[in-house]
């Protein structure tokens, strides 16, 4: 995907504009385009290799903001930014950076109450509190699944409207670098929506169920202690799979639960967590930094 191609066919020559190596049109575009071809492949993966593969995605898409950062903060961006023509493009980045913010805190508020679930459950697991009792959490903890499924539904609509409203104001009359540093900061937006998105699939992953068979007929598929459930679920899906499984059996009173199994997977799950934890706060931090930015161009000092 050319996302700055514009930029190679005209008689500018890029390589004068006195930025550091690493932030010149093309590294910039090399980025972008790695990152997309990262986007699409870990689309598929988000079921399969979880919380790591988005991590990454994050980690890298810090770093394409920070270098975004240094191009806007650079003497020439900052100067055709100001002209009065080009403050329109200045709001429109504006407009796309408050959705962005108030997506990722979302996202994090759901990141810290799906953490606050798996904790206490993980404590309840470990006072061994007799069956029942840890029936009752397991119960709690697949409630609030069901509550988190409302919310993630209604963050994904509202992304969905932030995919479509990136800015589309025409740059007929927009010199190349400045040309350049749009496209960069519209192709950056998409990107991280794109990611929002993987991580609310990832943390909605549907456990399969049967409508015949149920959890029975999912068990003596897949077991669940078997590795080969990893290529079926996500550290999510693992975790509602043998809950929902442990729950069958409390019912029907079929044997005695062993918590090491659900210990060890919340354990998985609760590492994955802080992972995209961490990811989703160096990437805030990226993004207020954007914002302040784009504001300071239209009131300087």
């Amino acid at each position: 995907m050319a996302v700055l191609s514009v930029i190679h066919g005209s008689n500018v020559p890029v390589r004068s504009i006195s930025l550091p190596s690493r932030l010149q049109p093309n590294s910039i575009e090399a980025e972008l385009n790695e990152l997309n071809t990262f986007r699409l492949l870990s689309a598929s993966r988000t079921i399969h290799g979880g919380g790591e593969t988005i991590c990454t995605g994050f980690t890298r898409l810090a770093k394409l903001y920070n270098n975004i950062e240094e191009i806007v903060q650079s003497p020439l961006t900052q100067q055709a930014l100001r002209h009065q023509q080009n403050v329109k493009l200045v709001e429109e980045a504006l407009d796309d950076s408050v959705g962005l913010l108030d997506a990722c805190g979302t996202a994090r508020d759901l990141i810290l109450m799906m953490m606050e679930q798996v904790q206490d459950l993980q404590s309840a697991l470990r006072r061994r509190g007799g069956d029942s009792c840890i029936g009752s959490n397991i119960l709690a903890y697949i409630s609030f699944r069901k509550k988190l499924q409302k919310n993630i539904a209604k963050t994904l609509r509202v992304l969905k409207r932030l995919e479509c409203n990136i800015g589309t104001f025409p740059l007929f009359d927009v010199d190349c670098h400045l040309s350049m540093v749009v496209k960069a900061q519209r192709e950056s937006h998409a990107i991280t929506i794109s990611l929002f998105q993987s991580l609310l699939s990832f943390l909605s992953m549907p456990v399969l169920k049967t409508k015949a068979g149920g959890w029975s007929l999912i068990s003596k598929l897949v077991p669940i202690t078997a590795e080969g459930s990893q290529k079926i679920f996500n550290e999510v899906g693992i975790v509602d799979f043998i809950l929902h499984s442990v729950q069958g059996k409390l019912r029907k009173n079929d044997a005695k639960i062993d918590p090491q199994i659900e210990l060890k997977r919340l354990e998985t799950l609760s590492g994955s967590i802080k992972g995209l934890e961490a990811g989703l706060d160096r990437l805030l931090r990226c993004l207020i930094r954007n914002r302040v930015s784009l504001l300071n161009i239209l009131t300087p000092c």
